[in-house]
């Protein structure tokens, strides 16, 4: 992110300064098509740019003072402030437009520039589509990228209203926030927004298919709300686009908002652009919500991409209210919309939709990634010190989303959900199109539920680290309870003991076999131990699962007697959620080495093919195959896979043919292959001469079969080109470059390297595809000789490229699969040279260490237990 960098202090010392009116954007995107392309490299002789006239009126405090407006581009033709024009050889370095000399009051800026189309999906990003060689465009600006397509004042707290003008090409439909106002040939031009932060302003253009709907809702007084909606994609996606599901989902959002947020969709229309190559999985522009196409499905998928898609839609559609119509002040407080929009996404979803077990989802899925997140030595408290934008990229993590929605979804269990959205509601009316910071909200709420919110935030939302939770019982002579206590312990780094609303469940086994609760009792649990009072004269359980129905965020134990039931009847507990969360806890006991990896993966071979719900199925499929890789012992990974393979074939055989469970399996399988006979039973599958009953082989199934194939030297360069030829699209390219980066050879790893690393010619998808590729596990010692290249590149690579692709380098590239202690030393001599190198950089490296240095404990607690003779 070289020279483009901005701090709070910045930020804030123009907040106090500055006063921003308005904005007019007038864009010429004509030469996104025509004219001399990449060559088959991907190499241009330079960038390809359109011309950017942004005219901003805004107020100074004070006469006589200097700031800057924020512009990343190629060259600027001209620059006028307040009538006078300027150099812009003095006035602009690349990054800034340097304003000196400001009168008090009202300024006009005019600034005509060059900028420059992306490749890498920050800023107006460009994509030739292969299939029909049509050109598409469309924004990505969050954090700070805005400033890649017009000059503005580039932070959150510095809202204007917008209006859009775009030239585009013939042929085009263009959107932007606002709806479409009028047309004169090339020339659209768009309503002006409401106030909105520059992060949230987009474009979309180029000739995408479009569906139209709309919402219309009539409130208590009266009164007629009216949204046109639109969806749309890329016209080679188009027979795969089921708008109308997107538009059922967009629907029973909008009822449930409404419903809830005693506050009307604020932004007019609501489009929703599935768009190729993004970074994200969605944006919450208002008005044009972005999405990545993967959402749209090519092939057969499970319930659980549905469910995922919707879960997205929604998460977008709260950001509506809590980001866009109330932002954070600055990105310290990101927290105000993403753990919200994450929170309310589910609780939507849930409530209002078809995903009725969404909370089994997020048990299982969403908190594995905020408990990784909060073991991380970069972990932070949900509202985070961020210094610059290089923070703020980084801080789109697992605390920031997941754990913050957690902590939410305590919140509600401590004040109610009454009082929760009536603080919510009160927020938006209070707050409305203005800047909010942490005490914001923490008032409404203390106001609404008449708790004091004070302590809770100190403990929940200003303090990091995740607490475990493990029941300790004793009995009496006729096996009754005589006291269940709750013990809570911190980690050493993060000593916070948190108050936790907390349900405690009883389990035993039916005549039937089945493992059911019979007893719960809610506790708050504060300081090292509780007693569940309420339980004493209990009969003795089987199960003893603290953190029932999934109140609070917290790792889960068990004490030896409810651990033993689980592995001999995991499979027996009967509600879905209570399983789910089973399995999360026996998961993280597995990371933190707690219990030998291989007994994880036994126990899912024993269990998993009765798991009914398929998102947790799925979630199991890829936990196993993160411990057979990185968890167990090196010496029983052979052994591991073999049993893997052989029980995953099980499953898809026995596996109701058609069914989503078997398409899970079918996945699944292909993963762990790793003998001659499967390799032989996929390739088979692809050709026609081998068949499994029900199990559809479409175009993406085709890929992911020929993945193991490629990586193992059975499918070569001729076979892959085939297959492209039969799926000669934007999908099958990605797919390609990825198995071709696979292949066990040295000339094709080094080749993948140079590509990566040492050259830009690639775009960010292709990057992502050719890394993936790059790094298989069954290629250690192919991949030996780039520890030291990574360690020796990912300074340079991190000061020459855009922040995205260095962070997909540093992260995707890191040796992970080179797991023993010279590897570990190798990053510890990186960090300890390179004190001086950008936090954010730093901050990459010291996370993939850690989880390097959990793989290496983990596995030695495996070697340990099989030393032992210890395991299911």
């Amino acid at each position: 992110m070289p020279g483009e960098n901005l701090s709070r202090d910045e930020a804030r010392a123009r907040a106090e300064l500055l006063t921003v009116d308005s904005y007019e954007v007038g864009l010429d995107l004509r030469s996104a098509v025509g004219g001399p392309d990449e060559d088959g490299d991907g190499a241009a002789a330079g960038p390809r740019t359109f011309r950017s006239v942004t005219t901003v009126r805004f107020r100074t405090a004070r006469a006589g003072a200097s700031t800057f407006a924020d512009l990343v581009a190629p060259s600027v033709n001209a620059v006028t402030l307040n009538g006078r024009p300027l150099d812009p050889a003095v006035v602009f370095d690349g990054t800034r437009v340097a304003l000196e000399g400001l009168p008090e009051g009202e300024n006009v800026l005019v600034v005509d520039a060059q900028c420059a189309y992306s490749r890498t999906g920050e800023g107006m990003h460009r994509f030739v589509d292969p299939e029909d060689g049509e050109v598409y465009l469309y924004t990505q600006y969050e954090p700070a990228d805005a400033r890649r397509v017009f000059t503005n004042f580039e932070q959150p707290d510095l809202k204007a209203p917008f209006r859009f003008e775009v030239t585009a090409p013939e042929g085009w439909t263009v959107w932007s926030n606002g709806a479409e106002e009028s047309r004169e040939g090339e020339v659209r031009r768009f309503a002006e927004t409401k106030p909105i932060s520059t992060y949230i302003t987009a474009i979309v253009a180029g000739p995408y298919h479009y569906v139209t709907d709309s919402y219309s809702r009539t409130f208590d007084d009266g009164t007629e709300l009216e949204i046109p909606l639109g969806a749309m994609c890329r016209k080679g996606l188009a027979r795969h686009f089921d708008a109308d599901d997107i538009f059922l989902v967009t629907k029973q959002g909008l009822d449930f908002f409404h419903d809830n947020f005693d506050y009307p969709y604020p932004f007019g229309k609501y489009d929703q652009a599935f768009v190729p190559e993004y970074n994200l999985g969605a944006m919450e522009n208002p008005g044009c919500v972005t999405f990545r196409e993967e959402y749209i499905f090519r092939g057969k998928v499970t319930q659980a991409a549905y469910e995922s898609r919707a879960n997205v839609i929604l998460h977008e559609m709260a950001h509506m209210w809590f980001g866009d119509l109330v932002t954070m002040q600055w990105w310290d407080d990101l927290w105000l919309k993403e753990s919200f929009a994450d929170f309310m996404g589910v609780f939507a979803m849930v409530e209002s939709t078809r995903f009725e077990d969404g909370w089994i989802t997020f048990a299982n899925n969403r908190k594995a990634w905020a408990y990784r997140a909060d073991q991380l030595p970069s972990t932070h408290p949900v509202t985070a010190d961020i210094r610059d934008l290089e923070d703020a990229k980084l801080n789109f993590d697992g605390i920031t989303y997941a754990k913050g929605a957690s902590v939410l979804k305590q919140l509600v269990a401590y004040v109610g959900r009454d009082a929760f959205l009536k603080g919510a509601r009160r927020y938006f009316k209070k707050h409305a199109y203005g800047n909010t910071q942490l005490g914001d909200l923490l008032s409404v709420l203390a106001e609404t539920s008449g708790r004091d919110m004070t302590a809770w935030s100190r403990s929940w939302l200003e303090t990091a680290g995740v607490n475990s939770l493990t029941p300790v019982a004793t009995y009496d002579a006729a096996d009754r309870i005589t006291e269940l206590a709750v013990l809570q312990e911190a980690a050493g780094s993060h000593p916070e003991l948190r108050p936790h609303r907390v349900a405690v469940g009883l389990y035993r086994r039916t005549a039937d076999g089945d493992l059911v609760r019979y007893a719960r009792a809610e506790v708050d649990v504060a300081g090292p131990r509780t007693v569940v009072a309420e339980l004493a004269g209990a009969e003795r359980p089987e199960l003893i699962l603290v953190n029932d129905d999934d109140l609070t965020y917290c790792k889960v134990r068990f004490d030896e007697v409810s651990l033993a039931t689980l592995r001999a009847h995991l499979g027996d507990v009967t509600d879905p959620l209570a399983r789910a969360l089973c399995w999360s806890a026996l998961w993280n006991l597995t990371r933190d080495g707690l219990m030998p990896a291989r007994d994880f993966v036994s126990l899912v071979l024993a269990f998993s093919g009765r798991e009914s719900d398929i998102g947790v199925l799925q979630m199991l499929h890829i936990w196993t195959r993160t411990a057979l890789v990185h968890y167990v012992a090196p010496g029983w990974r052979e052994e591991g896979g073999r049993a893997l393979a052989e029980g995953a074939l099980r499953e898809l055989r026995v596996a109701e043919p058609g069914s989503e469970h078997q398409l899970a399996w079918a996945r699944f399988f292909a993963s762990v292959a790793g003998s001659d006979t499967d390799f032989q039973l996929l390739s088979g599958l692809l050709d026609g001469s081998a068949r499994i009953d029900g199990l559809d082989v479409d175009q993406e199934l085709r890929w992911a079969f020929l993945s193991p194939l490629a990586a193992h030297g059975v499918a070569d360069e001729s076979v892959l080109d085939a297959e492209l030829a039969r799926d000669d699209t934007a999908s099958g390219k990605r797919h390609q470059v990825r198995c071709l980066a696979s292949r066990p050879s040295a000339a094709v790893k080094a080749q993948a390297w140079v590509g990566v690393v040492e050259s830009d010619a690639l775009s960010n998808a292709l990057v992502e595809a050719t890394i993936i590729g790059f790094e298989q596990s069954s290629q250690r010692e192919l991949l030996a000789p780039y520890a030291g290249k990574y360690f020796d590149a990912i300074e340079r690579v991190w000061a020459e490229r855009s922040i995205q692709i260095g962070m997909a380098v540093v992260k995707g590239l890191f040796p992970s699969l080179q797991d023993d202690p010279s590897t570990l030393a190798a990053a510890d001599a990186w960090l300890t040279a390179h004190e001086g190198a950008a936090p954010a950089l730093r901050r990459l490296v010291l996370e993939a260490r850690d989880d390097l240095a959990r793989a290496l404990r983990a596995q030695g607690c495996d070697a340990r237990a099989a030393e032992a003779g210890a395991g299911v």
